[in-house]
């Protein structure tokens, strides 16, 4: 089949047959279809949209695209269970929910992407940690989930290479926010990890990919639909991303905060809500809870113990990373350059974020990429950021910006109060959690 007859009929809004998404995945994955081939069918698809059946069959070629991993060998004695998020600023709940689960009896092969246009990606925070591997061999995956019961990782070589390349591409070429695009992407990776339960974060707001309620319903809807129509048992929960989640954001700093909730030195009330509802669901999914209240003790069980902390630092060190990570990150991770406080121009409360362009001003700090091949600086980014409710008057620090040189660390101190809505009146608090779907 010619790639440009299959790009001609997606781009005049023809539903594509299974042949002609089989022809476009083979072109991804052998190299046969060019980079704007590539770009090409991803904007078609976004414009044109794409039905049940022809998203369905888009997930199911990436997936077996590559290797579908089989854990039946491995001889675990627990369920294999996932979770996972559809981009948000600050959001590092992976680097806890995977080690919180492990701790409480399930095995996490988490299979995780990059950044995505304004949102951070798990696998460019975990490259902050030197040695770390986000792309390990079957083998070295497989010895690092029987040693720590998690593995955060990236697509390796094996696993759905097709998707691999065609996020990159979606990310450079403003085709990210397609309900179909994201459903095939996430659940081909899923789907190839070899899970039996999966849980999805579907973010809203103006920070989030969904910005509206009815996107996140529909986004969050079609991949229960899609993943429990492939045999793998799924749950959604969407919750808010109106403003930073947790206090940090940047690679590295996100994986300060992670270490340090971990550690139970710094719980942002918001992200600990977030990380222990979607822990639950997937002790549920697994069948390691009997209810929402048992699964609740175990996982304050196991923050407090400090056994999360115990699996994320193994974890690290399965995957190449020192063994005294978690002990000591601050010897590891490379601080920004230049650090500078940004202060409130006026008194009030912090009643609304503008998140989406506060993700932005991470990528202008060097924090993510503008295109493809761009290097990322795990060092910059912001901490210690306010959040929405909090009283501030003037002068009252409203986060640290961590850059590369003064020149961007300045640029990013005038650009911040901005995007930060300081009024006289307290705002009404929206909560994190909004809804949940299952079958």
């Amino acid at each position: 089949m010619l790639a440009q007859e299959i790009i001609r009929r997606k781009r005049d809004g023809h539903a594509l047959q299974d042949a002609e998404i089989e022809a476009f995945v083979q072109g991804l994955t052998t190299g046969t279809w060019s980079e704007g081939q590539a770009a090409a069918m991803a904007m078609a698809m976004y414009l044109q949209g794409m039905g049940a059946a022809e998203t369905i069959a888009l997930t199911r070629s990436m997936t077996h695209s590559g290797t579908v991993l089989d854990w039946r060998t491995a001889h675990l004695n627990g369920p294999i269970l996932d979770k996972h998020s559809t981009g948000g600023v600050g959001d590092k709940a992976s680097l806890l929910v995977a080690p919180l689960v492990a701790a409480c009896g399930g095995y996490v092969p988490m299979i995780s992407g990059r950044g995505l246009g304004h949102t951070g990606g798990t696998l460019d925070k975990f490259d902050s940690i030197p040695g770390y591997q986000t792309a390990p061999d079957t083998q070295t995956l497989r010895r690092a989930l029987q040693t720590a019961g998690c593995a955060i990782i990236g697509q390796t070589a094996e696993l759905a290479p097709a998707d691999r390349r065609l996020y990159g591409i979606r990310d450079v070429t403003a085709t990210v926010e397609s309900i179909p695009l994201i459903t095939a992407s996430i659940l081909s990776k899923k789907l190839a990890a070899g899970l039996q339960g999966l849980v999805m974060d579907v973010k809203v707001g103006n920070g989030a990919f969904a910005d509206t309620w009815t996107m996140a319903q529909e986004l969050a809807q079609t991949l229960v639909t899609v993943a429990n129509g492939a045999g793998l048992p799924t749950r959604a929960c969407i919750t808010d991303m109106n403003q930073v989640l947790g206090d940090s954001c940047g690679n590295a700093l996100e994986i300060l905060e992670a270490v340090a909730f971990l550690r139970g030195e710094r719980q942002e009330p918001r992200l600990l809500e977030v990380t222990r509802h979607l822990c639950t669901h997937m002790l549920l999914i697994g069948q390691l809870a009997t209810d929402e209240a048992d699964a609740h003790q175990q996982l304050d069980a196991a923050l407090r113990s400090g056994k999360a902390l115990e699996h994320l630092a193994r974890m690290v060190t399965a995957l190449g990373g020192p063994a005294d990570f978690c002990e000591r990150p601050h010897d590891h991770l490379e601080p920004a350059p230049v650090q500078m406080e940004v202060y409130a121009r006026q008194s009030g409360w912090v009643s609304g974020m503008a998140t989406r362009d506060i993700g932005l001003l991470v990528i202008e700090l060097g924090g993510g990429r503008r295109k493809a091949s761009d290097t990322i600086d795990p060092r910059v980014g912001f901490s210690q950021f306010v959040q929405i409710g909090q009283r501030v008057e003037v002068g009252d620090r409203l986060a640290i910006v961590h850059g590369a040189d003064a020149a961007s660390t300045q640029m990013a101190c005038q650009q911040l109060p901005g995007l930060i809505q300081v009024t006289d009146q307290l705002p009404k608090l929206a909560p994190v959690i909004l809804a949940d779907l299952k079958v």
